[in-house]
């Protein structure tokens, strides 16, 4: 392998999303500066931003929330005066589905094994082509109703994914879209959930997450925690202070789940130094913290309010510290508190490191990271650049499986594919079981090789591999592809298993199950 193609195709795979097919160029100008190529989008912050026509605010679609649900409730009543049976909801989009369970896998995947897996590979006969020509797109059932009109929520989560998915297509190296995705993991919700989180869930990423991926960790926590979706997932709305005015009077107290997930899933982890009085104190501190309903008596509907009516009064001890009854200001120095604590820079640092290099993150790595970050006071920016910047980062071997979201991008990627429609994209999301924002549990979608690289999994990626060989291998060169994914750096196996394949279709599919689309 060719030095400066090795560290062209570590560039874009384990910082990107891959190499673009077409007249991009993206292997040849990483190669010519590959520190610099990954860093350059660094220095454009506003590009992590995802601005699209039609994308409202979170207010704005909890208000639409709200008005579809009285919709519905009306024509319900209204059917029931006159005794009719009320038409039922048009059935949920693909999209809508379920998080399939969590697999813990492993695979040991050569090429000529692929090989042998493709040459008995045969598509369904009952496989009918998709209304848009997708890349990544599951051949949907032949027999198949006609499809029923969105409702405003299915239309908002789709034209949310739309907009990401084209953003992580058309971007040059995917270095920031890669953080947008890390710390939307980190700071998970779960469209699953219910209507409100299924139509916040591309708001939340554009408003809590992206304006703060180049910012201050600090400063992205209180956006997160203040974020109706956050709020709305684990449940703060109804967290009452036992002895506020609400908490007495409906004999209701306190969630505890906003609280548990910050110390041990968003700052401090699991052995952080953190009991369960800490917890519960902090549960205290941050009643009140909600979003208004529907009547709209504490602001805006849909968006976030402090209810101090529902805040637990009077100062409250947390890690050692005592914070006085000051409402909302309490919660805030709390998480600001948090945010500098020295178990939360090792937290982040470690699972910093293990996304974008190794599933066993290297000690001494993670120990620089944690001090950039403690010297910095988080500055992500600057997190970002040491791990650039890092020996570590370029010496290790591209091990890492790529998760199914990782695998989709950069297969549309590189066959230049912009997508039109997402239906495809989030078919095979769901199929792979990485369905869009909507993780099984607070914890997110897990970041190992072994969680995606099982033998079902890996099947799975291969009848997509061939589906979409066979729509598209007739019109490509699959040599080509491999140069403008990998050029020299491509292993001499690859490119004999791509030269022997018995058609273009197979060839194409061959190529996107090799190790050199499928690690990072």
């Amino acid at each position: 392998m060719a030095r400066d193609s090795l560290a062209a195709l570590i560039a874009l795979n384990r910082f990107g999303f891959g190499a673009r097919g077409g007249a991009s160029g993206d292997l040849i100008n990483a190669a010519s500066d590959p520190r610099g190529f990954v860093k350059a989008e660094l220095a454009r912050p506003n590009g992590v931003l995802l601005e699209a026509p039609g994308l409202q605010s979170t207010p704005q679609l909890g208000q639409a929330v709200f008005a579809y649900q009285d919709e519905v409730k009306q024509a319900r009543e209204a059917a029931a005066k006159a005794g009719t049976p009320p038409e039922a909801p048009p059935p949920q989009a693909p999209a809508d589905q379920k998080p399939g369970p969590r697999r813990n896998l492993s695979l040991n995947t050569v090429a000529t094994e692929i090989a042998g897996q493709m040459a008995e590979a045969k598509p369904a006969d009952t496989a009918a082509k998709p209304e848009t020509m997708q890349p990544n797109a599951a051949v949907p059932p032949a027999a198949k109703p006609a499809p029923q009109p969105l409702n405003v929520i299915q239309k908002t989560f789709r034209a949310e994914a739309l907009a990401r998915l084209q953003r992580a297509t058309l971007v040059e190296c995917g270095f920031t879209e890669r953080l947008v995705v890390f710390w939307s993991n980190h700071f998970c919700i779960s469209a699953s959930k219910g209507e409100l989180a299924r139509i916040w869930a591309g708001a939340f990423e554009r408003e809590a997450i992206r304006p703060h991926v180049l910012g201050r960790f600090a400063d992205m926590l209180k956006a997160v925690e203040q974020h109706p979706a956050m709020l709305f997932f684990l449940d703060n709305q109804q967290s009452l202070g036992p002895d506020s005015r609400a908490g007495q009077n409906r004999k209701r107290g306190l969630n505890e789940n906003l609280a548990r997930e910050i110390m041990e899933l968003h700052t401090l982890g699991v052995g952080g130094g953190y009991t369960q009085e800490d917890v519960t104190s902090l549960a205290r501190i941050i009643t009140g913290w909600t979003f208004a309903g529907r009547q709209g008596g504490l602001g805006a509907p849909g968006s976030f309010v402090f209810n101090a009516n529902a805040h637990q009064p009077g100062p409250q001890q947390l890690l050692g510290k005592s914070y006085e009854p000051t409402g909302l200001a309490q919660g805030e120095a709390a998480l600001a508190d948090i945010a500098r604590h020295p178990s939360t820079a090792n937290f982040i640092a470690t699972k910093f490191v293990r996304h974008f290099v190794a599933d066993d993150p290297p000690p001494a790595l993670v120990a620089r990271l944690r001090d950039v970050f403690v010297k910095t006071d988080g500055d992500l920016k600057a997190l970002a650049t040491a791990l650039v910047d890092s020996d570590e980062a370029w010496k290790g071997p591209l091990t890492k499986m790529r998760s199914p979201y990782d695998f989709v991008v950069a297969s549309g990627r590189l066959l230049a594919r912009v997508p039109e429609d997402p239906g495809g994209y989030l078919n095979n999301l769901n199929l792979l079981g990485q369905p869009l924002w909507s993780p099984g549990g607070p914890n997110g979608f897990p970041d190992t090789s072994a969680a995606w690289a099982a033998p079902e999994g890996m099947k799975l990626r291969l009848d997509i591999a061939a589906q979409m060989g066979a729509r598209l291998g007739p019109n490509i060169d699959p040599l080509d592809l491999l140069e403008f994914a990998a050029a020299d750096a491509a292993s001499v196996e690859t490119r004999k298993t791509i030269e022997r394949a018995e058609s273009r279709q197979q060839a194409l599919a061959l190529l996107l199950m090799s190790p050199e689309m499928q690690r990072r």
